[in-house]
């Protein structure tokens, strides 16, 4: 099984969303793992539109990157541009895509409503979810993104 890390800024919503979908969708092939540049906790949003889907991710919790420093990764997919600005080397042969997507809390913030909000959420779950469905196979072969 490939050991995909999804790293972002704190690790509270895009990466958490990646690691949720990467073992609802492909745990059969990938052993997923998720961490920050910083740790700012569990989005809750996230957490809840993850729910919405079917999947799970309230018991994950926010991890540095440098808790993981113990795991080799063969792929490291940034998915936001600071994470892939500040993204550490890592140890053994780990590739490093960078696949980003927009922040939900970000672009909630300038919503109307909470409502809105969400909608920000969704749609970039909605995202990622596409995204990880085309894993291993975007990271092993064809356009990377990078």
């Amino acid at each position: 099984m490939l050991k995909v890390l999804f790293l972002c800024t704190g690790n509270s919503c895009r990466s958490q969303m990646a690691e949720g979908w990467a073992r609802s969708l492909k745990g059969d092939s990938i052993e997923a793992y998720s961490a920050g540049v910083q740790t700012h906790g569990m989005n809750p949003n996230a957490v809840a539109v993850m729910a919405e889907a079917g999947v799970d991710i309230h018991s994950q919790h926010s991890k540095h990157v440098d808790d993981l420093s113990g795991v080799e990764f063969d792929y490291v997919v940034t998915v936001c541009d600071n994470a892939a600005e500040s993204c550490p080397v890592f140890r053994g042969a780990a590739r490093v895509v960078h696949q980003p997507f927009d922040d939900p809390p970000r672009l909630a913030r300038e919503a109307a409503s909470e409502a809105e909000g969400l909608e920000h959420y969704r749609r970039v779950r909605d995202e990622i979810r596409n995204y990880v469905a085309t894993l291993p196979g975007a990271l092993t072969g064809g356009d990377h993104g990078d």
